[in-house]
């Protein structure tokens, strides 16, 4: 059999000499071989087909978002999420850095400051945010486990002056005592118990509703497994669960609060509450895909 070289190969059909050898390591030109550092190529060999491009862009939330966040498209569907979920849910939680700041961050890496101080903590955890969102998207097809959760605590709590403190587990079930809210939340020596058993009665079932999302939400905080950072994780669960189930996510913004925390306190006497709440969350939610023509089941 007689063989040709890379440059041959692509003037003959009309690529890039990198195409052709990305083709040869790839196995997609059968025949080639590997002599030393040179691909050689049968001259009998065929171009691979590429993939035609149909131009148009997916209304699946899922896949765009995974699209955009791998190409780094900006100003997409991605980009929005990004700084609305992280700027609201750290701002429910006290972080002081504004909604622009929190997209300069995540548009360019850096912080401005002028005229104030800032806490190195909201910015270490408004960054680590944007990668529990990464890591959301990611495994969002994938059942909800102990390990995802505790793997978006250490992300979110990683590099904060609570990593450096010995009482403070980052990434694992909290060591100490403490309440939500003024009531009481799981003993640390009841947690894994509890989450285990929260976990098994939640993944019974195959496909969800949001109200069962909404549920385990409020099953979650209750419990509270972690020391600090239980409020974002558990809305953090709350998306990529709706991702998983084909639903309509939703962002609890910082207006929506107080009807928030309202809900989770009366949960038990009155679920209405915390449901409805998160029910015009997503209400605005749907008014972002409609913007990014995405499709969304009512």
């Amino acid at each position: 059999m007689r063989y040709q070289k890379v440059t041959e190969i692509a003037a003959a059909w009309g690529i890039s000499e990198r195409s052709v050898r990305k083709y040869c390591a790839e196995g997609k030109i059968i025949g080639a071989v590997l002599d030393g550092k040179t691909w050689k190529i049968p001259e009998n060999a065929v171009k691979p087909a590429r993939k035609k491009r149909t131009g148009k862009r997916n209304s699946d939330l899922l896949t765009r978002l995974r699209r955009e966040k791998e190409s780094a498209i900006p100003g997409g569907i991605y980009h929005k999420i990004q700084i609305e979920l992280t700027y609201n849910s750290n701002r429910m939680e006290g972080s002081r850095l504004s909604h622009d700041q929190t997209r300069y961050i995540f548009e360019t890496n850096t912080i401005g400051v002028q005229d104030k101080t800032v806490n190195v903590d909201d910015v270490v955890e408004t960054a680590n945010h944007f990668r529990c969102i990464d890591l959301v998207i990611e495994l969002a097809n994938y059942r909800l486990s102990e390990s995802l959760i505790k793997q978006l605590h250490g992300i979110l709590k990683s590099g904060t002056s609570d990593s450096r403190k010995a009482w403070f587990a980052v990434g694992d079930y909290k060591r100490l005592e403490n309440e939500v809210g003024g009531n009481p939340t799981a003993k640390p020596e009841n947690v894994a118990k509890e989450i285990k058993q929260l976990l098994k009665k939640y993944n019974a079932e195959k496909n969800k509703t949001i109200y069962e999302i909404i549920e385990f939400h409020y099953e979650f905080e209750k419990i509270h497994p972690f020391q600090d950072g239980n409020g974002r994780v558990g809305r953090l669960i709350m998306f990529k669960e709706c991702l998983r189930n084909g639903i309509t996510p939703f962002i609890i913004e910082d207006d929506m609060k107080e009807y928030y925390y309202r809900g989770l306190k009366e949960w038990k006497t009155e679920s209405g509450y915390l449901t409805d709440t998160c029910l015009a969350a997503q209400d605005r939610f749907k008014e972002y895909m409609d913007y990014f023509g995405l499709k969304y089941s009512d």
